[in-house]
């Protein structure tokens, strides 16, 4: 069974911001799969059916950079293996709208994923990787990626989410492998 986890920050502040693509891409999968995610203490979670599968989408409810703390709560949960959480989270070094999946690695200095790493105690669980681009000019990417978003770039980023959750479900139902050749 796989947990789908998209990271992102809690609250309304929040919502419309380029940090938020786990957040959309988990909210996608719930409503295609009409599923509702339910608030627990430190995450919303759902469970659906991709098909013949059995998934758990969930959201951490704590700010980024905490998200390893609900990772953790779920994984002892659910008895879910780290090599089936799937975590979902923006990158500021691909190029806008850039869908990349991989096996495990590093966090690449995304300070959510090394949270869900220092938690989950490896670095061997599978990403989607939902490209947001570089901040443009000087600007600081802390702020960049916490900049809301309105009209037709909101637009083009949910579209954005939108592929990364068809990628999760490729994932689930095709294998890794296969999802990665089909959206890398």
């Amino acid at each position: 069974m796989y947990l789908i986890l998209g990271l992102g920050n809690p609250g309304e502040n929040y919502r419309r911001t380029r940090h938020n693509a786990g957040f959309w891409a988990v909210e996608e999968l719930a409503r295609k799969h009409g599923v509702s995610l339910r608030a627990r203490k430190t995450y919303d979670l759902a469970e659906a059916t991709f098909y013949t599968e059995d998934v758990y989408l969930a959201r951490p409810l704590t700010y980024m950079n905490l998200s390893g703390k609900a990772a953790k709560r779920l994984r002892r949960k659910l008895g879910v293996e780290p090599r089936n959480i799937l975590v979902i989270h923006d990158d500021i070094d691909l190029k806008p709208g850039a869908i990349r999946i991989r096996s495990g690695g590093s966090s690449g200095g995304h300070l959510g994923v090394q949270s869900v790493i220092e938690a989950l105690g490896t670095t061997a669980f599978p990403r989607i990787r939902v490209g947001v681009g570089r901040p443009p000019g000087e600007m600081d990417p802390a702020k960049y990626v916490l900049e809301e978003m309105r009209g037709a770039e909101l637009e083009e980023f949910l579209g954005w989410c939108s592929r990364a959750a068809a990628a999760a479900e490729s994932v689930v139902m095709d294998g890794l492998d296969t999802a990665m050749n089909l959206f890398n």
